[in-house]
């Protein structure tokens, strides 16, 4: 009996073992006559030479993959391993998996796995890889930001898009930007915070900090978009309820020929002034009918933090 030792330090395991090391029991099922040890950043293979030489081919063809994409599904293990997987793992799809149970879109750092929790969400998912828009409308805590941004990292690692583009209409929940100190990135950054801290769940620091020097995710507010020829990039219009007909109306023909654009908002929280009409009541209107858009809806069901924020929500009537 023969040992292969195979470094894996280049890779995240948590993305090449998987959820539960799901994917590793399917390996191992795969090639029962070799004996697997996982251990650090290496794997011990004990068998025969030929055995073994076919797994270090194989094996490698997977480090490779896991290295450029950084995500691993089933789909994946099946067309480089051969088609005899047939795991019990496959109820819990791993990073990049189509289907809609249990979604797992992003592995972030630490271990995070970011997943569509609820019925909603995973059509989202669904919605988003079928159309090149999608709005997701819904109360506060339904998740609908925190998935887009997800989709849109997904798609980032995937290398089907080039870019990421966050933006937010620059309307005060109540409060005066132009009294906060700072120039006008110090004063707009903490409205755009809740972006910053998705992103902060699914990119390692010092990666996120390189994408945003580089432009590769850009953060802004909505005016910045105006002119733009927005391509081969995914778009997030958060808070749309708060963007005018007009701004609405100008973000969406920012559309380029290869782009996915998802607008989120919540139609309970409007902070435009009171003869102010949204963009986004109208829009949902005008556009319900356009194939290749798809509204999504999310409601209370789909609430995912404190259990409280639920009935918070209802005691004030914004869901029912």
């Amino acid at each position: 009996m023969t040992e292969l030792k195979i470094s894996i330090e280049n890779v995240n395991p948590a993305v090449l073992w998987g959820p539960n090391n799901d994917h590793f029991e399917i390996i191992k099922k795969q090639y029962p006559k070799l004996k697997l040890v996982a251990r650090g950043s290496e794997l011990k293979v004990l068998g025969d030479d030929h055995e073994l030489s076919v797994f270090d081919e194989k094996f490698n063809h997977l480090l490779n993959h896991v290295e450029k994409f950084e995500n691993l599904n089933i789909t994946d293990l099946e067309r480089i391993l051969g088609s005899n997987t047939t795991p019990k793992a496959a109820a819990e799809p791993a990073a990049g998996d189509k289907s809609t149970t249990g979604e797992v879109l992003v592995f972030g750092p630490n271990g995070i796995l970011v997943k569509a929790r609820t019925a909603n969400q995973k059509r989202m998912v669904s919605a988003i890889d079928k159309n090149d828009i999608v709005f997701a409308i819904g109360p506060a805590g339904t998740g609908k930001t925190y998935t887009a941004v997800a989709l849109a990292v997904r798609a980032l690692k995937n290398k089907e898009i080039k870019r990421i583009i966050l933006t937010r209409p620059a309307v005060e929940a109540g409060e005066n930007l132009g009294f906060l100190p700072g120039d006008l990135k110090e004063k707009i950054d903490p409205y755009l915070r809740p972006l910053y801290d998705a992103l902060d769940d699914m990119i390692p620091a010092e990666k996120l900090k390189v994408y945003l020097e580089n432009r590769t995710i850009e953060i802004a507010p909505l005016a910045f978009m105006r002119g733009r020829t927005l391509d081969n990039c995914f778009v997030i219009l958060d808070e749309a309820q708060n963007a005018t007909d007009m701004q609405l109306k100008m973000f969406l023909t920012r559309m380029g020929p290869t782009a996915k654009f998802i607008v989120t908002g919540d139609v309970t929280q409007i902070d435009l002034p009171k003869k102010q009409q949204s963009g986004l009541h109208t829009a949902l209107r005008i556009l319900t009918d356009i194939k290749g858009i798809e509204i999504i809806y999310l409601t209370g069901e789909d609430v995912v933090r404190h259990k409280l924020v639920k009935r918070i929500l209802e005691a004030y009537g914004d869901i029912q």
